[in-house]
């Protein structure tokens, strides 16, 4: 996936709590359709399954001039607190999937994860 760092760089900021969440919709809804074509989005459909349900409506068509189509364009919206815990569930399964095609998470994530479980005990 060409954007496949960038979504890897939101997704595990994500989960060090370094980005928000509506970055993260922001960043997996533009990789998700602009790979959709080639693809290559379809990895993302489980988070976008939550976004789209949490943001119905997230995307917006209109009309392109350039070529025969139409021009997606995001809605910048605010992520809905009551979604983020089933967000962050399935952004940590795809980040840790064995199969998944984003690289395995950094040594500095999975220190990050342990301390969270300590402390949260």
């Amino acid at each position: 996936m060409s954007s496949g760092s960038s979504v890897n760089d939101a997704l595990t900021g994500y989960l060090t709590g370094q980005v928000t969440a509506d970055r993260v919709v922001a960043t997996v809804a533009a990789a998700y359709y602009r790979e959709q074509g080639a693809g290559s989005g379809e990895q993302l459909r489980p988070l976008m399954e939550i976004i789209e349900r949490a943001h119905p409506g997230i995307v917006e068509l209109s009309a392109n001039t350039e070529k025969p189509g139409f021009g997606v364009r995001l809605a910048e919206r605010p992520f809905p607190k009551r979604y983020e815990a089933e967000f962050r569930q399935v952004v940590e399964g795809l980040v840790t999937a064995p199969s998944s095609p984003l690289p395995a998470p950094s040594l500095f994530i999975r220190i990050v994860r342990a301390i969270r479980k300590v402390f949260s005990a």
